[in-house]
């Protein structure tokens, strides 16, 4: 049987934590995979939030570059609105070398949640 851990590396794009805003990650680099998924784990919400979650990509790391991912490039689809105590996970099948997750409070107080990518099919394994 072959071990995951050393097949795959691993990203926090965004640290647990309670969000009170909108929060757009770092620019997440996929050179050297040839395929990611993205995990957002949230807690509690606070005062009926309403939070969202999308990601973005690039050919660069300039902010300006990104743009929402095509629906056709992601497996699985982010709802339509983040629920408290729940982990969403979506695979990315699009051709850039960049990624970054947006998650955008549309109302109420604060959710906590973190981020997490996945990268897989390393060009070189072990991964590190």
């Amino acid at each position: 049987m072959r071990d995951l851990a050393n097949n795959i590396g691993t990203v926090q794009a965004v640290a647990s934590a309670v969000l009170s805003a909108t929060n757009t990650s770092a620019a997440l680099d996929l050179q050297g995979f040839e395929s990611a998924a993205v995990v957002v784990n949230t807690g509690a919400i606070v005062s009926s939030g309403d939070f969202t979650a999308k990601l973005q990509e690039s050919d660069t790391p300039t902010s300006g570059d990104f743009t929402d991912v095509a629906a056709e490039h992601l497996v699985g689809e982010f709802p339509a609105s983040l629920a408290a105590d729940s982990v969403v996970k979506v695979g990315y099948v699009g051709h850039k070398r960049y990624l970054r997750t947006v998650i955008t409070k549309n109302g109420g107080t604060s959710i906590a949640a973190g981020v997490v990518l996945v990268k897989g099919n390393a060009h070189e394994r072990p991964v590190a």
